[in-house]
C-alpha cells in the first residue's frame, strides 16, 4: 500500500533530482540511479576533475535529501553518497573514499564522534566536518579530539555551508565562533612539548590562520610535499592528532591572535592585513 503522505516528498525529490539532472547537461547513468525512497544507497562518480566529493551522514531522510538537493547545485561540489548511521558512514567512506564527510552526531548504531574518529584514524585524506544541531562543551571537544576539522551549526545557511566545505577540504579548521569559544576555554596543552623547529613554527603559524598546505608552500618558497612532513613532525612533537587541535594550540599559546584562528579566504591564503 502507498504511503499517500510521503507521496508529496517524493515527487519533489524526483523533480528536484531531474532539475539538477538538466542543470549538468546530462542525465544520471541509470546503473548508478537508486530508489528515491533510500537515498543512503545513491552514489555517483564525480563528472569533473577538481570537485569535492562529499558523503553526507545523517539519520534523517529530509536532511540529507535537502542538503543533496542544495550541495548539487554548486559545480564545484559532489555528492558521491549518503549514510543513515555511523556504522554506514565509516562502510560507506571506505568504499568511495570521499574529500570530506557531513557528519551528524546523534545517529544509531554509532554516534556520530565515534564514526568520525574511524574515518579519521582509517582514511587520513578525508576530512570530517559535523554538522548538527547540539552546541554543547562535551560534543565541540568530544568532535574536535576524535579529529574533525570543523564543526558547523544546522542553522548555517546553505551559502556559508558551500564555503566551509571548500575551505575545510582545502586543509582549513571551520569553526562558528560558538563553538571556538568553547574550544578555547577546554583546549589542553601539552604537559611537555618538545620544541619546534624555526620553520615549524613558521608552518604552525600559518595552518593556525587557516592556509592550506598549497598556499603554506608557497608563503614559505618550499615543496608542498615539505609542508606535509613539517605538518606531521609538528602533531607528533605536540603530542596532538589533528591540524585543528595544532590550530587551537597555537591561539591557545600565542603563536597567533584568537582572532587570527582560521581566517583565511576561500582559497586558503590569509587575509591581508593581520599582523
Amino acid at each position: 500500500m502507498i504511503d499517500t503522505r510521503a507521496e508529496p516528498m517524493r515527487r519533489r525529490v524526483e523533480r528536484t533530482r531531474r532539475h539538477l539532472e538538466l542543470r549538468r547537461g546530462s542525465r544520471i547513468p541509470k546503473h548508478l540511479r537508486g530508489p528515491i525512497d533510500a537515498p543512503h544507497q545513491l552514489s555517483h562518480e564525480s563528472t569533473g576533475e577538481g570537485r569535492i566529493r562529499i558523503l553526507i551522514a545523517d539519520d534523517h531522510a529530509l536532511v540529507r535529501q535537502g542538503l543533496r538537493a542544495f550541495l548539487d547545485l554548486d559545480p564545484a561540489l559532489d555528492v558521491v553518497g549518503e549514510a543513515v548511521n555511523g556504522v554506514e558512514a565509516v562502510r560507506v567512506a571506505h568504499r568511495l573514499r570521499p574529500d570530506l564527510v557531513l557528519m551528524d552526531l546523534a545517529m544509531p548504531e554509532l554516534d556520530g564522534i565515534a564514526a568520525t574518529e574511524l574515518i579519521h584514524r582509517e582514511l587520513p585524506d578525508t576530512h570530517v566536518v559535523v554538522l548538527t544541531s547540539v552546541l554543547e562543551d562535551a560534543s565541540v571537544v568530544g568532535a574536535v579530539r576524535a579529529g574533525a576539522i570543523g564543526y558547523l551549526l544546522k542553522d548555517t545557511s546553505a551559502r556559508d555551508l558551500c564555503q566551509a566545505i571548500k575551505a575545510a577540504a582545502a586543509g582549513q579548521a571551520q569553526f562558528p565562533p560558538q563553538a571556538a569559544a568553547r574550544l578555547m576555554r577546554v583546549v589542553a596543552t601539552p604537559d611537555r612539548p618538545e620544541a619546534l623547529s624555526g620553520r615549524e613554527a613558521d608552518v604552525l603559524r600559518l595552518l593556525a590562520r587557516g592556509s592550506a598546505n598549497k598556499q603554506i608552500a608557497r608563503d614559505l618558497s618550499i615543496a608542498e610535499k615539505t609542508v606535509k612532513t613539517h605538518v606531521s613532525s609538528i602533531l607528533g612533537k605536540l603530542g596532538l592528532q589533528s591540524r585543528t587541535q595544532a590550530a587551537l594550540y597555537a591561539g591557545r599559546v600565542g603563536l597567533v591572535r584568537l582572532d587570527q584562528l582560521g581566517e583565511a579566504d576561500n582559497n586558503g591564503k590569509a587575509k591581508t592585513g593581520a599582523a
